[in-house]
Protein backbone atom coordinates (compact mmCIF):
# COMPACT_ATOMS: atom_id res chain seq x y z
CA UNK A 1 0.00 0.00 0.00
CA UNK A 2 2.46 1.91 0.97
CA UNK A 3 4.94 1.74 -2.60
CA UNK A 4 1.56 2.46 -4.15
CA UNK A 5 1.02 5.68 -2.58
CA UNK A 6 4.02 6.69 -2.53
CA UNK A 7 4.72 6.13 -6.49
CA UNK A 8 1.90 7.91 -7.56
CA UNK A 9 3.14 10.90 -4.89
CA UNK A 10 6.26 10.77 -6.71
CA UNK A 11 4.60 10.52 -10.19
CA UNK A 12 2.07 13.76 -9.66
CA UNK A 13 5.42 15.95 -7.96
CA UNK A 14 7.60 14.69 -11.11
CA UNK A 15 5.11 16.39 -13.38
CA UNK A 16 4.40 19.52 -11.43
CA UNK A 17 8.10 20.29 -11.13
CA UNK A 18 8.45 19.63 -15.18
CA UNK A 19 5.97 22.18 -15.60
CA UNK A 20 6.79 24.39 -12.57
CA UNK A 21 10.47 24.65 -13.29
CA UNK A 22 10.45 24.84 -17.29
CA UNK A 23 8.97 28.12 -18.34
CA UNK A 24 11.95 30.38 -16.46
CA UNK A 25 14.60 29.10 -18.50
CA UNK A 26 13.34 29.48 -22.32
CA UNK A 27 12.67 31.93 -25.07
CA UNK A 28 9.64 33.24 -22.83
CA UNK A 29 11.50 33.35 -19.36
CA UNK A 30 8.01 35.13 -17.98
CA UNK A 31 5.56 33.15 -20.31
CA UNK A 32 2.76 31.67 -17.68
CA UNK A 33 2.88 28.05 -17.69
CA UNK A 34 0.71 26.31 -15.20
CA UNK A 35 1.83 25.61 -11.76
CA UNK A 36 4.49 28.44 -12.30
CA UNK A 37 4.20 31.89 -13.97
CA UNK A 38 7.76 33.50 -14.43
CA UNK A 39 7.14 37.00 -14.15
CA UNK A 40 10.66 38.56 -14.99
CA UNK A 41 14.66 37.81 -15.31
CA UNK A 42 16.82 39.00 -13.01
CA UNK A 43 19.38 40.97 -15.22
CA UNK A 44 21.00 44.55 -15.76
CA UNK A 45 21.48 46.60 -19.19
CA UNK A 46 25.45 45.95 -18.71
CA UNK A 47 25.20 49.63 -20.52
CA UNK A 48 23.78 51.37 -18.10
CA UNK A 49 25.12 55.03 -17.15
CA UNK A 50 26.55 55.49 -13.64
CA UNK A 51 26.45 51.92 -12.63
CA UNK A 52 28.61 49.10 -12.47
CA UNK A 53 32.42 50.06 -14.30
CA UNK A 54 33.09 48.73 -17.76
CA UNK A 55 35.66 46.11 -16.42
CA UNK A 56 31.95 44.32 -14.64
CA UNK A 57 30.90 43.52 -18.09
CA UNK A 58 33.90 42.09 -19.04
CA UNK A 59 34.40 39.77 -16.17
CA UNK A 60 31.34 38.48 -16.18
CA UNK A 61 29.37 39.26 -19.88
CA UNK A 62 30.55 38.14 -23.14
CA UNK A 63 32.01 40.56 -25.43
CA UNK A 64 30.57 41.86 -28.29
CA UNK A 65 30.77 38.98 -31.53
CA UNK A 66 30.55 39.31 -35.04
CA UNK A 67 29.21 36.64 -37.17
CA UNK A 68 27.12 36.38 -40.08
CA UNK A 69 25.06 32.96 -39.86
CA UNK A 70 23.80 32.91 -43.37
CA UNK A 71 20.25 33.06 -43.19
CA UNK A 72 19.88 30.04 -41.15
CA UNK A 73 16.80 28.71 -38.79
CA UNK A 74 17.70 27.84 -35.58
CA UNK A 75 15.40 25.36 -33.75
CA UNK A 76 14.39 25.68 -30.52
CA UNK A 77 12.99 22.28 -29.12
CA UNK A 78 10.61 22.10 -26.17
CA UNK A 79 7.86 19.98 -24.68
CA UNK A 80 6.33 23.88 -24.47
CA UNK A 81 6.26 26.51 -26.81
CA UNK A 82 8.82 29.02 -25.71
CA UNK A 83 8.24 31.76 -28.22
CA UNK A 84 8.53 35.01 -26.61
CA UNK A 85 4.86 36.49 -25.55
CA UNK A 86 4.98 40.29 -25.33
CA UNK A 87 2.85 40.85 -22.58
CA UNK A 88 5.14 42.18 -20.32
CA UNK A 89 8.01 45.28 -20.67
CA UNK A 90 10.26 42.92 -20.02
CA UNK A 91 9.32 40.34 -22.99
CA UNK A 92 8.83 43.38 -25.18
CA UNK A 93 12.50 44.37 -24.44
CA UNK A 94 13.79 40.25 -25.15
CA UNK A 95 11.55 40.46 -28.36
CA UNK A 96 13.19 43.69 -29.32
CA UNK A 97 16.60 42.26 -28.78
CA UNK A 98 16.18 39.33 -30.37
CA UNK A 99 14.90 41.16 -33.63
CA UNK A 100 18.07 43.22 -33.76
CA UNK A 101 20.22 39.79 -32.84
CA UNK A 102 18.21 38.32 -36.14
CA UNK A 103 19.17 41.49 -38.33
CA UNK A 104 22.63 41.64 -37.39
CA UNK A 105 23.88 37.69 -37.52
CA UNK A 106 21.33 37.07 -40.30
CA UNK A 107 19.20 34.21 -39.20
CA UNK A 108 15.75 32.88 -38.04
CA UNK A 109 14.08 31.11 -35.32
CA UNK A 110 11.60 28.75 -35.26
CA UNK A 111 10.04 27.12 -31.95
CA UNK A 112 9.73 23.68 -32.44
CA UNK A 113 6.75 21.84 -29.79
CA UNK A 114 7.06 18.35 -29.19
CA UNK A 115 4.23 16.74 -27.03
CA UNK A 116 5.79 15.30 -23.62
CA UNK A 117 4.81 11.88 -23.92
CA UNK A 118 6.75 11.27 -26.65
CA UNK A 119 9.68 13.93 -25.91
CA UNK A 120 12.21 11.64 -24.32
CA UNK A 121 12.01 9.32 -27.08
CA UNK A 122 12.10 11.40 -30.04
CA UNK A 123 15.00 13.48 -28.90
CA UNK A 124 17.08 10.67 -27.66
CA UNK A 125 16.84 9.37 -31.30
CA UNK A 126 17.38 11.52 -32.88
CA UNK A 127 20.75 12.42 -31.16
CA UNK A 128 21.80 8.97 -31.48
CA UNK A 129 21.12 9.46 -34.83
CA UNK A 130 23.48 12.27 -35.34
CA UNK A 131 20.26 14.17 -36.60
CA UNK A 132 19.08 15.87 -34.00
CA UNK A 133 15.30 17.57 -33.86
CA UNK A 134 17.14 21.08 -33.28
CA UNK A 135 20.14 23.15 -32.30
CA UNK A 136 18.76 24.73 -28.89
CA UNK A 137 16.64 21.30 -27.30
CA UNK A 138 15.84 21.44 -23.61
CA UNK A 139 16.42 18.45 -21.38
CA UNK A 140 15.75 16.90 -18.19
CA UNK A 141 19.12 15.84 -16.35
CA UNK A 142 17.71 12.03 -16.24
CA UNK A 143 17.49 12.05 -19.58
CA UNK A 144 21.01 12.64 -20.65
CA UNK A 145 23.11 12.55 -17.35
CA UNK A 146 25.07 9.75 -17.45
CA UNK A 147 23.91 7.78 -20.67
CA UNK A 148 23.58 10.80 -23.48
CA UNK A 149 26.21 12.69 -22.18
CA UNK A 150 28.82 9.88 -21.56
CA UNK A 151 28.30 9.32 -25.74
CA UNK A 152 29.28 12.66 -26.05
CA UNK A 153 26.18 13.70 -27.75
CA UNK A 154 26.27 17.38 -26.13
CA UNK A 155 28.73 20.25 -26.24
CA UNK A 156 30.16 21.67 -22.97
CA UNK A 157 28.70 25.17 -22.58
CA UNK A 158 29.94 26.36 -19.45
CA UNK A 159 32.63 28.40 -21.14
CA UNK A 160 30.00 30.45 -22.62
CA UNK A 161 27.68 31.05 -19.24
CA UNK A 162 30.17 33.20 -17.05
CA UNK A 163 27.57 35.98 -17.42
CA UNK A 164 26.04 35.29 -13.75
CA UNK A 165 23.78 38.41 -14.43
CA UNK A 166 21.76 36.38 -17.14
CA UNK A 167 22.76 32.23 -16.63
CA UNK A 168 21.44 30.37 -13.39
CA UNK A 169 24.97 29.00 -12.47
CA UNK A 170 23.57 25.95 -10.46
CA UNK A 171 21.77 24.97 -13.35
CA UNK A 172 24.80 24.80 -15.43
CA UNK A 173 28.03 23.86 -12.73
CA UNK A 174 25.66 21.82 -10.53
CA UNK A 175 22.24 20.09 -12.10
CA UNK A 176 23.98 19.63 -15.68
CA UNK A 177 27.70 18.53 -14.83
CA UNK A 178 29.27 15.77 -15.63
CA UNK A 179 32.98 15.18 -14.96
CA UNK A 180 33.48 18.50 -14.40
CA UNK A 181 31.59 20.26 -17.17
CA UNK A 182 28.80 22.05 -17.56
CA UNK A 183 26.23 21.00 -20.37
CA UNK A 184 22.89 23.33 -19.44
CA UNK A 185 22.10 26.61 -19.43
CA UNK A 186 19.11 28.79 -18.30
CA UNK A 187 18.45 32.23 -17.61
CA UNK A 188 14.87 33.61 -15.05
CA UNK A 189 14.62 32.30 -11.86
CA UNK A 190 15.01 28.56 -9.94
CA UNK A 191 11.88 27.65 -9.97
CA UNK A 192 9.22 26.76 -7.56
CA UNK A 193 10.10 26.94 -3.90
CA UNK A 194 9.48 24.27 -1.67
CA UNK A 195 8.58 25.44 1.79
CA UNK A 196 5.46 24.87 4.23
CA UNK A 197 2.16 26.25 4.25
CA UNK A 198 0.50 27.12 7.57
CA UNK A 199 -2.76 27.94 9.15
CA UNK A 200 -2.71 31.11 10.43
CA UNK A 201 -6.14 30.98 11.60
CA UNK A 202 -5.85 28.09 13.65
CA UNK A 203 -2.26 28.49 14.78
CA UNK A 204 -4.18 31.82 16.88
CA UNK A 205 -7.28 29.88 17.70
CA UNK A 206 -4.58 27.15 19.31
CA UNK A 207 -2.92 30.11 21.01
CA UNK A 208 0.75 29.37 19.62
CA UNK A 209 3.95 31.41 18.84
CA UNK A 210 3.74 32.73 15.43
CA UNK A 211 5.51 31.13 13.11
CA UNK A 212 6.99 33.36 11.59
CA UNK A 213 9.31 34.25 14.59
CA UNK A 214 11.11 31.20 14.52
CA UNK A 215 12.32 32.15 10.90
CA UNK A 216 12.24 35.63 12.11
CA UNK A 217 15.16 34.53 14.70
CA UNK A 218 16.94 31.85 12.55
CA UNK A 219 15.47 29.22 14.55
CA UNK A 220 13.29 27.50 11.77
CA UNK A 221 15.03 23.80 12.09
CA UNK A 222 13.72 20.14 12.35
CA UNK A 223 13.69 20.40 16.14
CA UNK A 224 11.34 23.42 16.00
CA UNK A 225 9.47 22.46 13.37
CA UNK A 226 8.70 19.23 14.94
CA UNK A 227 8.17 21.14 18.62
CA UNK A 228 5.22 22.73 16.41
CA UNK A 229 3.90 20.16 15.18
CA UNK A 230 3.50 18.06 18.33
CA UNK A 231 2.33 21.58 20.24
CA UNK A 232 -1.11 21.43 17.69
CA UNK A 233 -1.73 17.87 17.68
CA UNK A 234 -4.81 18.59 19.78
CA UNK A 235 -8.05 16.56 21.18
CA UNK A 236 -10.60 19.15 21.33
CA UNK A 237 -13.51 18.03 22.50
CA UNK A 238 -11.86 15.32 25.10
CA UNK A 239 -13.10 11.98 23.35
CA UNK A 240 -9.52 10.32 23.66
CA UNK A 241 -8.67 11.35 20.32
CA UNK A 242 -6.88 13.98 18.11
CA UNK A 243 -9.12 15.90 16.17
CA UNK A 244 -6.49 19.02 15.27
CA UNK A 245 -3.03 17.87 13.83
CA UNK A 246 0.06 19.49 13.25
CA UNK A 247 1.10 18.48 10.36
CA UNK A 248 -0.65 16.86 7.36
CA UNK A 249 1.95 14.17 6.60
CA UNK A 250 5.46 12.76 7.34
CA UNK A 251 6.00 12.07 3.53
CA UNK A 252 8.33 14.45 3.09
CA UNK A 253 11.76 12.67 2.30
CA UNK A 254 13.09 14.42 -1.26
CA UNK A 255 11.89 17.89 0.64
CA UNK A 256 14.04 16.83 3.86
CA UNK A 257 16.99 15.45 2.18
CA UNK A 258 17.10 18.98 -0.23
CA UNK A 259 16.92 21.12 3.12
CA UNK A 260 19.77 18.91 4.73
CA UNK A 261 21.59 19.43 1.60
CA UNK A 262 21.94 15.62 1.15
CA UNK A 263 21.08 13.04 -1.22
CA UNK A 264 20.31 9.26 -2.18
CA UNK A 265 23.37 9.37 -4.82
CA UNK A 266 26.86 10.28 -5.06
CA UNK A 267 28.44 10.30 -8.29
CA UNK A 268 27.70 6.73 -9.39
CA UNK A 269 27.44 5.59 -5.60
CA UNK A 270 24.53 5.01 -3.49
CA UNK A 271 24.66 7.34 -0.32
CA UNK A 272 22.52 5.98 1.91
CA UNK A 273 25.25 6.25 4.92
CA UNK A 274 26.26 9.45 4.35
CA UNK A 275 25.86 11.09 7.70
CA UNK A 276 23.80 13.92 5.92
CA UNK A 277 21.66 10.93 4.83
CA UNK A 278 20.94 9.39 8.09
CA UNK A 279 19.87 12.49 9.45
CA UNK A 280 16.97 12.95 7.44
CA UNK A 281 16.06 9.69 7.70
CA UNK A 282 16.11 9.29 11.45
CA UNK A 283 14.23 12.64 11.17
CA UNK A 284 11.25 11.08 9.11
CA UNK A 285 11.45 7.71 11.47
CA UNK A 286 10.98 9.84 14.52
CA UNK A 287 8.09 11.92 12.68
CA UNK A 288 7.09 8.94 12.35
CA UNK A 289 7.58 6.61 15.77
CA UNK A 290 6.60 9.75 17.66
CA UNK A 291 3.14 10.30 15.75
CA UNK A 292 4.22 13.58 15.05
CA UNK A 293 2.02 13.50 11.60
CA UNK A 294 -1.43 13.16 11.56
CA UNK A 295 -2.12 9.29 10.37
CA UNK A 296 -2.86 8.38 6.75
CA UNK A 297 -7.03 7.22 6.13
CA UNK A 298 -6.42 5.46 3.04
CA UNK A 299 -6.31 8.03 0.86
CA UNK A 300 -4.13 9.27 -2.41
CA UNK A 301 -1.40 11.59 -3.23
CA UNK A 302 -4.01 14.67 -2.66
CA UNK A 303 -4.76 13.75 1.23
CA UNK A 304 -2.02 16.02 2.72
CA UNK A 305 -3.80 18.79 0.88
CA UNK A 306 -7.18 17.46 1.64
CA UNK A 307 -6.56 17.33 4.98
CA UNK A 308 -4.93 20.87 4.87
CA UNK A 309 -8.09 21.93 3.67
CA UNK A 310 -10.46 21.19 6.05
CA UNK A 311 -8.86 23.70 8.16
CA UNK A 312 -7.86 21.30 11.13
CA UNK A 313 -4.21 21.09 10.32
CA UNK A 314 -1.75 23.28 10.77
CA UNK A 315 0.95 22.66 8.58
CA UNK A 316 1.75 20.94 5.18
CA UNK A 317 4.72 20.74 2.78
CA UNK A 318 4.35 22.55 -1.00
CA UNK A 319 5.84 24.26 -3.25
CA UNK A 320 4.86 27.98 -3.42
CA UNK A 321 2.49 27.76 -6.38
CA UNK A 322 0.12 25.70 -4.77
CA UNK A 323 -1.20 28.91 -2.69
CA UNK A 324 -3.75 29.75 -5.67
CA UNK A 325 -5.35 26.52 -4.71
CA UNK A 326 -5.14 26.90 -1.28
CA UNK A 327 -6.39 30.44 -1.16
CA UNK A 328 -9.43 29.67 -3.30
CA UNK A 329 -10.49 26.86 -1.34
CA UNK A 330 -10.06 27.92 1.68
CA UNK A 331 -11.43 31.57 1.68
CA UNK A 332 -12.31 31.67 5.35
CA UNK A 333 -8.92 31.31 6.65
CA UNK A 334 -5.65 33.21 6.78
CA UNK A 335 -2.84 31.48 4.89
CA UNK A 336 0.72 31.79 5.29
CA UNK A 337 3.98 30.01 4.30
CA UNK A 338 7.28 29.52 5.58
CA UNK A 339 11.03 27.97 4.45
CA UNK A 340 11.21 24.59 4.42
CA UNK A 341 12.58 24.34 8.29
CA UNK A 342 16.33 23.80 8.19
CA UNK A 343 18.17 20.29 8.22
CA UNK A 344 21.11 20.31 10.95
CA UNK A 345 24.13 19.65 8.23
CA UNK A 346 22.75 22.79 5.95
CA UNK A 347 23.84 26.19 5.62
CA UNK A 348 20.83 27.66 4.01
CA UNK A 349 17.22 27.19 3.39
CA UNK A 350 16.89 25.04 0.25
CA UNK A 351 14.20 23.90 -2.55
CA UNK A 352 14.19 20.75 -4.29
CA UNK A 353 14.24 19.26 -7.69
CA UNK A 354 13.97 15.86 -8.73
CA UNK A 355 13.70 16.65 -12.71
CA UNK A 356 15.69 19.89 -13.47
CA UNK A 357 15.75 20.63 -16.86
CA UNK A 358 17.82 23.40 -19.02
CA UNK A 359 18.43 23.93 -22.65
CA UNK A 360 21.58 22.55 -24.58
CA UNK A 361 23.22 22.33 -27.54
CA UNK A 362 23.87 19.17 -29.58
CA UNK A 363 27.49 18.05 -30.32
CA UNK A 364 26.40 17.66 -34.05
CA UNK A 365 25.43 21.28 -34.22
CA UNK A 366 28.16 23.56 -35.04
CA UNK A 367 28.72 27.05 -33.16
CA UNK A 368 27.76 26.46 -29.99
CA UNK A 369 29.13 29.62 -28.65
CA UNK A 370 27.41 31.75 -30.79
CA UNK A 371 23.68 29.79 -29.84
CA UNK A 372 24.76 30.68 -26.27
CA UNK A 373 25.74 34.45 -27.23
CA UNK A 374 22.60 34.92 -28.90
CA UNK A 375 20.39 33.55 -25.84
CA UNK A 376 22.68 35.79 -23.11
CA UNK A 377 22.25 38.71 -25.43
CA UNK A 378 18.21 38.20 -25.77
CA UNK A 379 17.96 38.63 -22.12
CA UNK A 380 20.08 41.37 -21.73
CA UNK A 381 17.87 43.74 -20.10
CA UNK A 382 17.06 46.07 -17.27
CA UNK A 383 14.21 44.49 -15.93
CA UNK A 384 10.94 46.19 -14.75
CA UNK A 385 10.88 43.92 -11.33
CA UNK A 386 12.86 44.21 -8.66
CA UNK A 387 13.62 40.40 -8.44
CA UNK A 388 12.81 37.50 -10.01
CA UNK A 389 9.24 36.25 -9.92
CA UNK A 390 8.28 39.08 -8.37
CA UNK A 391 4.57 39.75 -9.87
CA UNK A 392 3.99 35.91 -9.57
CA UNK A 393 4.87 35.98 -5.96
CA UNK A 394 3.12 38.79 -4.78
CA UNK A 395 0.09 37.90 -6.55
CA UNK A 396 0.30 34.38 -5.01
CA UNK A 397 1.09 36.08 -1.39
CA UNK A 398 -0.57 39.36 -0.15
CA UNK A 399 1.58 38.91 3.14
CA UNK A 400 5.26 40.93 3.00
CA UNK A 401 6.55 37.90 4.85
CA UNK A 402 5.29 35.30 2.86
CA UNK A 403 6.49 36.91 -0.02
CA UNK A 404 9.98 37.12 1.68
CA UNK A 405 10.07 33.25 2.96
CA UNK A 406 9.01 32.05 -0.79
CA UNK A 407 11.89 34.17 -2.04
CA UNK A 408 14.35 33.16 0.25
CA UNK A 409 13.47 29.73 -0.49
CA UNK A 410 13.83 29.74 -3.69
CA UNK A 411 17.69 31.24 -3.81
CA UNK A 412 18.68 27.63 -3.96
CA UNK A 413 17.72 24.57 -4.86
CA UNK A 414 18.83 20.62 -3.82
CA UNK A 415 18.83 17.80 -6.93
CA UNK A 416 17.64 14.61 -5.49
CA UNK A 417 17.86 11.62 -7.25
CA UNK A 418 15.07 9.42 -7.37
CA UNK A 419 13.58 6.81 -9.64
CA UNK A 420 13.64 9.47 -12.39
CA UNK A 421 16.67 8.79 -13.00
CA UNK A 422 17.06 4.85 -11.71
CA UNK A 423 13.92 3.38 -12.73
CA UNK A 424 14.70 0.24 -10.53
CA UNK A 425 15.91 2.31 -7.21
CA UNK A 426 13.83 0.87 -4.76
CA UNK A 427 13.23 3.94 -3.47
CA UNK A 428 9.18 3.81 -2.55
CA UNK A 429 10.36 0.45 -0.84
CA UNK A 430 12.81 1.91 1.35
CA UNK A 431 10.55 4.94 2.30
CA UNK A 432 7.80 2.66 3.27
CA UNK A 433 9.43 0.56 5.07
CA UNK A 434 10.60 4.47 6.86
CA UNK A 435 6.96 5.54 7.53
CA UNK A 436 7.01 2.00 8.94
CA UNK A 437 8.43 2.06 11.70
CA UNK A 438 11.04 0.06 10.84
CA UNK A 439 14.72 1.16 12.05
CA UNK A 440 16.75 2.96 10.35
CA UNK A 441 19.84 0.85 10.64
CA UNK A 442 17.94 -1.98 9.70
CA UNK A 443 16.13 -0.37 6.28
CA UNK A 444 19.96 1.18 5.12
CA UNK A 445 21.36 -2.35 5.67
CA UNK A 446 19.13 -4.01 3.66
CA UNK A 447 19.03 -1.35 0.75
CA UNK A 448 22.20 -0.15 0.76
CA UNK A 449 23.00 -2.80 -2.26
CA UNK A 450 19.72 -3.12 -4.49
CA UNK A 451 20.51 1.01 -4.20
CA UNK A 452 23.67 0.14 -5.82
CA UNK A 453 22.51 -2.50 -8.25
CA UNK A 454 19.93 0.19 -9.66
CA UNK A 455 22.83 2.59 -9.94
CA UNK A 456 25.23 0.48 -11.65
CA UNK A 457 22.42 -0.30 -14.40
CA UNK A 458 22.50 3.35 -15.52
CA UNK A 459 25.90 3.85 -14.79
CA UNK A 460 27.68 0.96 -16.55
CA UNK A 461 25.75 0.87 -19.69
Amino acid sequence: MWMRKMGMLLCCFLLVFIVACSGSGGGTANEPEPGNVSTGTEVEDANKEDEAPVEEEEVTGTPEMDFDMGGRTIKWVSWYDESINEDNPDNVAIKKNLDALMEKHNFKIEYVVVDYGEYQDKVTASLVAGEPLGDIIRVARPWMIPTLVKQGLFHPVDEYTKNEKIFLQQYTNEYSQFEGRGYGFRTGNMGASSGIFYNRTLMNQLGMKPLQEYVNDNNWNWDTFTQVAKEANKDSNNDGKLDIWGLASASILVQAMAANEANLVADDKQNLEDPKTLEVLNFLSKLTTESVARPTEGGDWTEPGQFFRQGNTLMVAGSDYEMESYSKDMPDYELGYLPFPMGPSATEYQSSNTIPNYLTVPKAIDNPEQLVYIYEKMFDIESMYDYPKQAQLETLFSNEDDINNARVAGNSMKVIDTVNGYPNMPFYELSGEIFEGVSVSTVVEKYKEPFQAAIDEVWKK
